[in-house]
């Protein structure tokens, strides 16, 4: 199984959760059970566990979060060769070899389109 860290928008939406919805954290004193910083803040893979707290009540207000913790990645497979990978937002192709492929074959049909409706 390969390493992966959290993105930035991940990293940010942990932070949030712990400060906003966890009952044991506190501003002026942080985690009240360790009596310092809150382990969740420098967690940096969803391969590390989360502190059981956070998982059985904070995490479950964020589903996708949740998903993220939980291993299961959603992957698609390209358009342009069939392979399998893990999207990044609305990502549609594995690599940019296959995003130049795919607009290039487009921009073919588009000028093939244009010339047919020209010579009629």
């Amino acid at each position: 199984m390969q390493y992966k860290e959290f993105t930035r928008r991940e990293q940010q939406t942990i932070r949030r959760l712990v400060t906003d919805m966890c009952a044991n954290y506190d501003e002026r004193y942080g985690c009240l059970p360790l009596n310092s910083t809150c382990y969740m803040f420098t967690v940096n893979s969803p391969d590390s566990s989360p502190c059981k707290y956070f998982r059985n009540a904070v995490l479950p207000l964020n589903p996708f979060l949740e998903t993220v913790f939980s291993g299961i990645c959603e992957t698609k497979p390209c358009k342009i060769c069939g392979t399998e990978f893990e999207p990044v937002g609305r990502q549609a192709y594995c690599s940019e070899k296959c995003k130049h492929t795919s607009r290039r074959l487009t921009t073919a049909a588009r000028v093939r389109k244009h010339r047919q409706k020209m010579q009629m």
